[in-house]
């Protein structure tokens, strides 16, 4: 009796992980290809010469196209409206980049951007993976974190205060980080996210977020 409890056991282990090491391959795959996507967008917005969108419009484009990928996610359709949305945020990407790279240090700067959050992702997600450690405890700060971030940004927006900028930039690259690390944890623990087009969604989401605030506190930083 005991063997078998045993033999049962040991074989809802094996079918546990092989189910959570399917979902980080589909999500690390998908990934891959909505970031290839997206820059082939921002290219394109780049090469065109695309002017910065208003941020309302933005805020429309983007929230919409979320709130589509979720509705589709466990469709067919999820996919479609996955490239949907990175393919639209790397295009309103495009003309951030322009105006970087116009600066006298703003190769540097896009570059150096670019290696940190690559760097600062692989290194949070082997944290999460290697030591699989369950951070499913940041899901409150984010949650509480989301909120003063929102709020912070608007205030910024609306007062243009340099000091509040640096802030919010600051406050995203640590929810980023933290989104990182609880989305990869969600999957290795089977606590959370189970569907990859979800959870590809969430961490490119945290790897643009990441890498638009690094840019925001570098070009600060190079008073540019």
């Amino acid at each position: 009796m005991a063997y078998q409890e045993s033999q049962m056991t040991r074989q809802e282990t094996q079918t546990r992980v092989s189910s959570t090491n399917k979902v980080l391959r589909n999500t690390y795959g998908l990934l891959a290809m909505t970031l290839l996507f997206s820059a082939v967008t921002a290219g394109a917005a780049m090469a065109m010469g695309v002017e910065r969108m208003n941020i309302f419009v933005f805020f429309i484009g983007a929230y919409g196209l979320m709130f589509l990928v979720h509705k589709t996610a466990h469709s067919a359709m999820g996919l479609l409206t996955t490239f949907a949305f990175t393919g639209f945020m790397g295009f309103t990407l495009g003309p951030i980049l322009n105006a970087y790279l116009a600066l006298p240090n703003g190769a540097a700067l896009v570059m150096n951007a670019l290696a940190m959050t690559g760097l600062t992702f692989i290194g949070l997600s082997a944290v999460a993976l290697v030591t699989k450690k369950d951070f499913s405890f940041l899901g409150n700060f984010m949650m509480a974190g989301a909120i003063v971030l929102v709020l912070a940004m608007l205030a910024g927006l609306i007062f243009q205060i340099p000091a509040l900028m640096l802030m919010v930039s600051a406050g995203f690259v640590l929810f980023s980080s933290a989104a990182i690390l609880y989305q990869t944890s969600e999957i290795v623990h089977r606590a959370g996210e189970t569907n990859y087009i979800l959870a590809t969604i969430t961490l490119y989401v945290s790897i643009y977020n990441l890498f638009i605030s690094l840019l925001s506190l570098l070009g600060i930083m190079s008073n540019d």
